[in-house]
């Protein structure tokens, strides 16, 4: 399977990952509205609300945090309306572009996503314009240290896991779409509570770009970053250490 590439890795690697916990709390809070609203407040029955609790919970989320944002949003009253939305364009040199939004103004968040794209060298495009480049997999985190690798790849294999990686000293377990939930639930039985776990589009082949594509790139993902609404971002290449290490 191709490499995949999501902005908060390239964060990671520019010693970036202190991004302001505010931030990263206010697109946890996110996804556990839309999972409570689209299904049961109960996590037992919400696989996908039990995954954003687990994801909040990994991130040090206060507790009471979560537990009103789903008191919040399984009131029948609840009059925030917070709706799912892919966008799809392209970057500098071609480079294909995916991000997945949350938002409660469809009007506001497509204004400000196109507008970052045509300032910053993209192009926003229609639907379809550039999912078949990708598919939707699932990735579920694990420190190294709860096992060795055979015992945890001998575990994955009889459990419809596609493939397993050690990724700076974690586990990155990936899954199809279809087997997320149950990989999931398998591995928690097994190793209790993962890093982090997603269903994350990955590129099905990489582009190689040049330096002064890659730096226009990289400006132009960092910029839909600070969109206040956007929650993932995957995108057809990766950057070299040469790279990332003159940013």
């Amino acid at each position: 399977m191709a490499g995949h590439s999501k902005f908060k890795n390239i964060m990671h690697r520019k010693g970036a990952q202190d991004k302001k916990r505010a931030k990263l709390f206010a697109r946890l809070i996110r996804e556990i509205s839309v999972a409570t609203k689209l299904g049961l407040p109960d996590p037992n029955s919400n696989p996908r609300l039990r995954t954003a609790i687990n994801n909040a919970l990994s991130a040090n989320m206060p507790k009471d945090n979560i537990d009103r944002a789903i008191k919040k949003n399984s009131e029948s009253d609840s009059s925030t309306q917070i709706e799912e939305i892919t966008y799809e364009g392209f970057g500098p040199a071609g480079v294909a572009i995916i991000i997945e939004a949350m938002t409660d103004n469809k009007n506001r968040t497509a204004s400000e996503i196109r507008s970052t794209f045509n300032k910053y060298g993209g192009n926003l495009g229609s639907n379809g314009s550039v999912k078949h480049f990708f598919e939707k997999i699932g990735i579920i985190s694990f420190s190294s240290k709860i096992c060795s690798f055979d015992e945890i790849f001998e575990f994955s294999v009889s459990n419809h896991i596609n493939d397993i990686e050690e990724v700076d000293g974690d586990y990155e377990i990936i899954t199809k779409l279809e087997n997320f939930h149950i990989v999931l639930d398998s591995l928690e039985k097994k190793y209790g509570l993962p890093k982090a776990s997603s269903l994350e589009w990955r590129s099905k082949e990489i582009l190689k770009i040049q330096n002064d594509d890659a730096l226009k790139l990289i400006k132009l993902i960092e910029k839909l970053e600070d969109c206040d609404d956007v929650q993932n971002i995957a995108f057809n290449c990766n950057f070299s250490d040469e790279i990332l290490e003159n940013l």
